[in-house]
This record gives structure tokens, sequence and C-alpha cells, in this order.
């Protein structure tokens, strides 16, 4: 097997035995034993459980520095703050097994290296959002946008009833009114 697929089925497999068991419990061994590898031949691709869940993190954020770059050259628009709002929906979803580890391991994230940097791309995304002549209002109306898409992605999608596609339009749709209310109150 390639080497890049095998730190991916690495990868995979230490989030699916850190979100059944939880970060702190469970073990390089465990790891390899599920993966039918030895701890040597494990160590060569990571040397701790926090080297995989940062490789983890770095790969299933991504997309969110590549939107962050993106947001920041281009004009501090409505139209700039709506699609920031698209694109981060997407890339939510597609790290949804990241942000939902990181929800249930709270305490363990809140101590790794990831959960800083996990706060500081927070803190970037949602400055994007903001615009200086903002109320305070229209800041927690454009904050509560990212919010709002968070809380569907992890908690509403299994909360309300419908078809999922429907329901992440929903969301998405709620955010974005969110945000043009923040723009009108300025």
């Amino acid at each position: 097997m390639a080497r890049g697929n095998t730190r991916q089925r690495i990868q995979d497999v230490a989030l699916e035995l850190f979100a059944e068991q939880g970060y702190e419990k469970t073990s390089l061994r465990e790891i390899a034993e599920r993966l039918d590898v030895t701890k040597a031949a494990l160590y060569y691709h990571f040397k701790t459980k926090e080297d995989i869940l940062v490789g983890i993190f770095d790969d299933l954020t991504r997309p969110m520095d590549e939107l962050i770059a993106w947001a920041k050259e281009q004009p501090r628009t409505l139209e700039t703050r709506r699609e920031t709002l698209v694109r981060y929906q997407a890339a939510l979803a597609a790290a949804r097994p990241l942000f939902r580890f990181m929800q249930e391991n709270q305490a363990a994230v809140g101590k790794l290296s990831i959960g800083m940097t996990f706060k500081e791309r927070m803190h970037e995304l949602t400055a994007l959002l903001q615009d200086p002549d903002f109320s305070v209002k229209d800041q927690v109306r454009a904050l509560s946008a990212i919010f709002t898409l968070h809380a569907g992605t992890f908690f509403m999608m299994n909360n309300v009833e419908g078809d999922p596609e429907e329901r992440q339009e929903a969301i998405l749709e709620v955010a974005l009114d969110m945000l043009e209310q923040a723009h009108e109150g300025r």
C-alpha cells in the first residue's frame, strides 16, 4: 500500500476510535491493532496520538484555511460575506467527523495544539463577517450566523424533520438571514 494511503488509513481509523472511545482512552496500540499493523509500522508515520490528530486536523481544515485566505482578498461586502458563509457550510460538511470529534472531546482538544489553532481560525473567520460600523446587536447577528451553521451541521440535522438536503438549505438560509439583518442595521 502506498505511503499516502497508509497514512490516510491510520488517520481514518484513529478518528473512528477517538470518536468511539474518546481521545484520552485510545492508545496507539489500539490503533495499530485495528489496522492490523505493528506499533513500529504506526510509528513510521506518526510518533504520537497528537501527531495523528494534528494530521487529521490539517487535512480536514485545509478548506477552512483556503476560505479565510480567499475572503481576505475579497472586497468587504455583503456579497463576499454571504459567499463566505456558503463556502464555510461546505467546509463544515466535509469535515463533519473532525468537528464531531472536537465537540465530543472538548476537554482533550483544549489541551492540544489544535484547540488553539482552531480558535485562531474561528477568530479570523468571524472577523471577516464583521464590519467596524456594526452595532453590538449586529455583531451578535453576524457571529450567530456562523454558529447557526455549526449548530445546524452538528445538532439540528438529527433533530429537525425532513430531507437532509432541505435541512441544510434551511440552515444556510437562516444563517444568511442573520447576516443580512446585521448589514441592514448599519
